[in-house]
C-alpha cells in the first residue's frame, strides 16, 4: 500500500500522511491538479468525489461532493493558496454546503501537499494544519485518518496506464476491512456499453451466468432509483447444483458512471449486501470496480470461500468478449 505513515500531533495541531509511489513527481503532480483524475481517488471507497469547480490559480476555488452508497452527500471546498509545480500545492480545505460556500461552525484547515523524488519514484507528504485542538479532534472523530488512508491507497491505480496496471490480470479482489471487499476487472470496450450490459436484460443474459453450464433464466431489472430486480440462475441438465435467485433494490444511479444496489439471495434470512459499481474509461478500455459491503465478516468470508471470484471472472470474461465484439 502506498501510505506508509499517518501521524497526528496535538501539540503542533497537525495531521501528516506520508505515501510512496513508483511514479515520477511530475505524474504525481498531474493527478492532484486534474479534477477528472482526482475524482478517481479523492474520497475513500464508497464515497467517491465529483469536482464541480476547479480553478487552479492562486485564490481560485475548487468544490467537490462525495456521495455514499445510500445517497448521502458530503461537500468540500478548496481555496488554492500557493502553486509551485511540480513540488508543492497549498490549499485551504473546508466543509461546504451544496452551493460551495463554507459551512459555519465547521473547521477550515491549511493543507499542504509536498511532492519529492525518490530512488524508486516519488514521495508525497500531506500535512494538514488546524487552528485549534478541538478542530483537530473533531476531524479525527469524523474518520479522517482512516478515510484519508483508504483514499490515498487508491492512487496507485490512477498513476499508471489502465492496460499496464490491470490488463491480463482477470478479476482481482482486495479486502478493505472486515465488511468491505473491492473487485476490479478491465474490460476492453467503451464505458457506455459496459453500463448497458449491466442494465439491459438482453445483454445481461449474454454474460452474467457464472460458470459454464449455468444460465440466467430470469432477468427482471429496473434501472430507476427505488426500482427492484430479480435474477434467477438454473443449471443445464447433467450439471450439479440447484437453481437460485437474487433480488434487490436500486439505491443510487448515476449513468454511465455509478450504480448502487442491495442484494440478497431469495429465501435467505437476514440482511444482504450493498453492491457499489463504478465504471471509468480511458483510451477505449473500461475499469469496472465493484465495492461490496457485507453485513458481517463471517458472511464475507463464507461468500468468498464459495469460489465467488472464479465465478465472477467467468462472467466478466464473457462481458469482455461481448464488449470487444
Amino acid at each position: 500500500m502506498p501510505v506508509t505513515d499517518v501521524t497526528t500531533d496535538p501539540e503542533a495541531l497537525t495531521m501528516t500522511l506520508t505515501a510512496e509511489f513508483d511514479a515520477p513527481v511530475e505524474r504525481l503532480w498531474a493527478v492532484h491538479t486534474d479534477p477528472r483524475q482526482l475524482e478517481r481517488f479523492w474520497g475513500p471507497p464508497g464515497w467517491p468525489a465529483v469536482f464541480t469547480a476547479f480553478d487552479l490559480t492562486p485564490g481560485g476555488i475548487a468544490t467537490y461532493e462525495m456521495t455514499s452508497p445510500q445517497g448521502e452527500k458530503s461537500n468540500g471546498r478548496w481555496e488554492f493558496i500557493a502553486i509551485d509545480a511540480p513540488h508543492r500545492l497549498e490549499v485551504l480545505d473546508g466543509f461546504a454546503n451544496d452551493q460551495g460556500d463554507l459551512l459555519e461552525g465547521m473547521p477550515t484547515m491549511r493543507m499542504v501537499f509536498d511532492f519529492s523524488a525518490t530512488e524508486t519514484g516519488s514521495r508525497m507528504v500531506n500535512t494538514t494544519s488546524f487552528t485549534t485542538a478541538e478542530a483537530l479532534e473533531q476531524v479525527i472523530s469524523f474518520g479522517a485518518v482512516e478515510g484519508s488512508t483508504m483514499a490515498v491507497n487508491q492512487l496507485d491505480a490512477v498513476l499508471h496506464d489502465l492496460r499496464d496496471f490491470y490488463g491480463g490480470k482477470g478479476t482481482r479482489h482486495e479486502i478493505i476491512d472486515d465488511t468491505h471487499v473491492t473487485f476490479t476487472r478491465l474490460i476492453d470496450g467503451p464505458q457506455a456499453l459496459v453500463w448497458r450490459a449491466h442494465h439491459e436484460p438482453e445483454l445481461l443474459r449474454q454474460w452474467q451466468h457464472g460458470p459454464d453450464g449455468w444460465n440466467l433464466t430470469r432477468c427482471e431489472i429496473s434501472a430507476e432509483v427505488g426500482g427492484s430486480y430479480l435474477f434467477r440462475w438454473e443449471p443445464d441438465e447433467g450439471i450439479e447444483g440447484e437453481a437460485f435467485a437474487f433480488e434487490g433494490e436500486m439505491l443510487l444511479s448515476e449513468p454511465i458512471r455509478r450504480a448502487v444496489t442491495t442484494e440478497r439471495m431469495v429465501g435467505m434470512e437476514g440482511p444482504g449486501t450493498i453492491n457499489d459499481l463504478t465504471l471509468y474509461e480511458e483510451d477505449g478500455v473500461t475499469l469496472l470496480t465493484l465495492l461490496i459491503e457485507y453485513p458481517s465478516k463471517e458472511l464475507r468470508d463464507m461468500i468468498l470461500a464459495t469460489g465467488m471470484v472464479d465465478g465472477m471472472e467467468a462472467s466478466y470474461a464473457r462481458l469482455a468478449a461481448l464488449a470487444s465484439s
